[in-house]
């Protein structure tokens, strides 16, 4: 029986320990990226938008606004 059980309860630790560590890892990314105009200006490329200064602004704005907490 605990052939069965110790994989299993394992896993499942396994899994929640990964997914909030990957939440965290996410939200100071965007606390990050929040602060630093190139990294945005870098994304926004990657995603097929040219975004000028004042864009760039809006959305530095409406971050920071977000609080990722």
């Amino acid at each position: 029986m605990w052939n069965y059980v110790i994989p299993i309860v394992t896993l499942i630790v396994g899994v929640a320990i990964g997914f909030f560590a990957g939440v965290f890892y996410l939200r100071k990314q965007m606390e990050k990226m929040q602060s630093d105009p190139e990294t945005l200006q870098k994304l926004a490329k990657q995603m097929g938008y040219n975004m000028n200064k004042q864009q760039m602004q809006k959305v530095q704005q409406m971050m920071k606004n977000k609080k990722f907490r």
